[in-house]
């Protein structure tokens, strides 16, 4: 496979289709031999054959480094988790889910307040909703609790600095995983690799016609 004719885009594509739950490649694998790139082609087709190869690692690596700024400012970990799930609000399967398993908790202890959380009822005209069905979380409409968790998000990483430390981290994290990706020779097993799992990917295609 020629990667110097992979575009940025089609490499996101792979990434976003290709398993990840593959055991990352041995440490005596990883680095084991580094070259400088002869020409600027050469650093491109390098750079993408091994994030493309070594991509488990490269996570495990960034997720190892940002844990070490969390680590070195443990409200970033709220801060995150606040965040995240303000985020996560907005997917209506999760707020569904969200909803019902914490007014299914509060029932066990107050009946009556879980009765409370309920969602208010559709008016039904000639048997269609009277207006579009609006996302309810323990009985308040869903921008409520995002403008609630993410103002709580912004206060603490605002008050605490993390957010400042956890930008370096992943500065940090993507700039190791640059330097490796490029001076990191590919081998010959990278390659076959390749192949491999683009023959699966055409295989798999083929099969479903």
């Amino acid at each position: 496979m020629d990667w110097g004719n992979v575009t940025a885009e089609d490499l996101i594509e792979a990434l976003r289709e290709v398993d990840w739950s593959s055991s990352p490649r041995p440490l005596s694998e990883f680095f084991s031999r580094f070259t400088v790139p002869r020409s600027y082609a050469k650093w491109n087709s390098r750079l993408k054959c091994n994030l493309y190869y070594y991509r488990t690692n490269y996570f495990i690596l960034i997720v190892f480094i940002l844990g070490l700024g969390f680590l070195r400012r443990p409200l970033a970990i709220v801060a995150a988790a606040l965040t995240a799930l303000s985020i996560a609000f907005l997917n209506d399967s999760f707020a569904g889910t969200f909803s019902e398993k914490v007014t299914r908790t509060v029932r066990q202890f107050s009946p009556h307040l879980a009765a409370k959380m309920r969602p208010p009822l559709t008016p039904v005209i000639r048997g269609r909703p009277s207006a579009k069905r609006a996302i309810y979380i323990c009985g308040q409409p869903r921008w409520v609790f995002v403008l609630v968790f993410f103002a709580a998000s912004f206060i603490i990483w605002f008050a605490s600095s993390a957010l400042l430390t956890v930008l370096w981290a992943f500065t940090i994290a993507l700039l190791a995983t640059v330097i490796h990706a490029s001076f990191r020779t590919p081998n010959l097993k990278a390659r076959l690799n390749t192949f491999r799992e683009e023959f699966r990917a055409v295989w798999r295609n083929y099969s479903e016609l």
